[in-house]
């Protein structure tokens, strides 16, 4: 036995892989996944299409890019593989073959044939077994990858499923079917470097650089920014978080479009930040006064309604 850290920092067991699912392994040629439940908001991902903002097609990816990619790293497969999003829980597959199957990110309870298991990073599941993946206990963003990958319908090169545009892979639904690439070998990741990091409670903290528009704000609402604290409202989803608190008082700015990025904080007339994430609009007319930094966004990717937050300015 081994011990593998949780995203709430405790050790739980975990059995030592074996390593039988390897690349060349004998299997029946044409194996499945097969969607038995969908949950509310599931979706396929790869690392996106990122460099494509000129033709108006956003990067989009997963919300969560490190959990995205360490669940692919534990089921052996390159990073940018297709694997599901999970958003709060939902999700219920089985496969035509036995496969190992890895779960990063938000921590959730997973059953197997209804059957609860105890230490789920990397699960070995039989053919025909159904695995199901419950509401997240923190965060809100759970990742599954298959040992050889799901092979979906790729659009602009990219498997992602933009929800701002439609780009991509159908929704994911019950009774979708994802045609399985070749068995991986697991490559034995040690499982106590196997966690992701979430938020499990107290204020996230998420740096960010100023610019390009923070000159149109004043100190008073630069120092409001920054003091805080700011809560997650309600709404929340890929595209971006709206923010609750003491509102800047940046009023109605006539502003030409002009590109944004993921992390970009933009103030609209109600004073009331708009964070963007991985589906946000490759432009916008708000000022945005400031950028979350590529190692902190992903965090606001897990953060759920009411989650509280405070801006640290970076130089």
């Amino acid at each position: 036995m081994t011990t593998a850290l949780d995203p709430r920092g405790s050790a739980t067991p975990t059995c030592d892989v074996p390593g039988d699912d390897a690349a060349g392994v004998a299997e029946p040629t044409g194996a499945v996944l097969t969607v038995v439940g969908a949950g509310i908001a599931t979706s396929v991902q790869d690392l996106g299409r990122p460099g494509l903002a000129h033709l108006g097609v956003p990067a989009s990816g997963p919300a969560d890019r490190r959990s995205f990619r360490l669940a692919n790293r534990l089921a052996g497969n390159p990073e940018n593989t297709p694997a599901f999003e999970v958003t709060v829980g939902g999700l219920a597959v089985s496969l035509s073959v036995p496969r190992y199957v890895a779960i990063t990110g938000a921590p959730a309870p997973v059953t197997v044939d209804g059957v609860p298991v105890h230490s789920a990073t990397l699960v070995r599941l039989s053919a025909g077994s159904v695995l199901a993946i419950g509401r997240p206990w923190a965060g809100c963003r759970t990742y599954l990858a298959v040992s050889g990958g799901m092979e979906p319908e790729r659009v602009l090169g990219s498997a992602s499923r933009d929800s701002l545009t439609g780009l991509g892979p159908d929704p994911v639904a019950a009774g979708s079917r994802y045609g399985l690439g070749p068995a991986r070998p697991v490559p034995g990741v040690p499982l106590e470097l196997a966690f992701s990091v979430v938020p499990t409670g107290g204020p996230v903290t998420l740096r960010f650089r100023w610019g390009p528009r923070h000159e149109l704000f004043g100190a008073a609402d630069r120092q409001l920014l920054t003091s805080g604290p700011w809560r997650v409202s309600a709404q929340c989803d890929r595209v971006g978080a709206r923010l609750t608190g003491a509102a800047l008082a940046i009023g109605s700015v006539d502003l030409p479009s002009e590109g944004t990025m993921r992390g970009a904080i933009q103030v609209p007339p109600s004073g009331e930040p708009i964070v963007f994430l991985a589906d946000h609009p490759v432009t916008g007319g708000y000022p945005v006064i400031g950028v979350v930094t590529d190692a902190d966004i992903d965090l606001l990717g897990q953060a759920v309604p009411g989650d509280e937050l405070r801006l640290a300015p970076v130089h």
